[in-house]
């Protein structure tokens, strides 16, 4: 018995420093007055620079928009065109969000048409083509992960990449992350692999601006793990998992995403 007492003992403040490391636990933050793209994370190719678009409305309400014809033409990233402006008032009636519906395809399109994708389980190209147009003019609802979760409550889906905000059990915003990419990092002398926990959490707090961590920085973190994991805004939120465990955000969701979430007492509810 006293054997067994003492082992504990000594895997207790083990796992302790495990578990403090494998996170992306707060060190000190500083609130900026304008977003700058922070200096990238070693573990990740340099991030690329881009313009954040003024913040948008907590909850835009987005006009009717009539389902697209699964014949229309096919567009990329970098187009502009009558035929954009229907994709983004069709993606934002969806709940997904494009940026500001101005026929420009750009990054934030690029991002919401990746977060449509996943969750049609369609391979996400960022390419608009037949079979993307004939889902967005008969689309399916995102997989529910906990029907019984609460009528407010965030889902992420490290599956597909894809977080759901839910209000009033209806899906109210709907888009792509990156979350732990697997691997294998060394910090402050500790090595951990890249995860993002499965589980059933709540927001615990907020913490507006760029914070600096351990690990880089991260933009209008909202934290579901004490304040070791976040779902925050990044520069660098590419199709595949990423981080080193935190549940990354297109920096135009990650501008208004605080605002729709309750903080603390939120449930977060992340699935494999």
């Amino acid at each position: 018995m006293r054997r067994r007492f003492a082992l504990l003992v000594l895997a207790v403040p083990a796992l302790a420093a495990v578990l403090a490391v494998a996170s992306c636990g707060v060190v000190s933050t500083s609130t900026r007055p304008s977003v700058r793209p922070p200096s990238a994370s070693p573990s990740v190719s340099p991030s690329p620079s881009r313009t954040v678009s003024p913040s948008p409305s907590p909850s835009p309400s987005p006009s009717p928009s009539p389902s697209p014809s699964p014949s229309a033409q096919v567009l990329t990233e970098g187009m502009s065109g009558a035929a954009v402006t229907q994709l983004q008032q069709r993606l934002t009636a969806l709940d997904y969000y494009p940026g500001p519906v101005d026929g420009q395809f750009g990054q934030d399109t690029l991002e919401a048409v990746w977060a449509f994708q996943e969750a049609q389980g369609i391979t996400p190209t960022g390419e608009v083509g037949p079979v993307t147009w004939q889902a967005l003019a008969s689309p399916q609802p995102p997989t529910v992960l906990v029907p019984d979760g609460g009528s407010l409550r965030v889902e992420i889906n490290l599956s597909d990449e894809v977080l759901v905000l839910y209000r009033n059990n209806q899906p109210e915003l709907i888009s792509h992350v990156s979350t732990g990419g697997g691997y294998y990092y060394c910090s402050n002398g500790s090595c951990a692999y890249a995860i993002t926990p499965t589980g059933d959490f709540t927001t615990t707090v907020f913490m507006p601006g760029w914070v600096t961590v351990p690990l880089g920085q991260m933009y209008n973190p909202v934290f579901f793990i004490d304040t070791a994991f976040a779902m925050h805004g990044d520069t660098y939120v590419p199709l595949q998992p990423v981080s080193h465990g935190c549940v990354r955000l297109p920096m135009d969701i990650a501008q208004f995403f605080y605002t729709l979430v309750p903080t603390p007492g939120t449930p977060v509810y992340i699935r494999g």
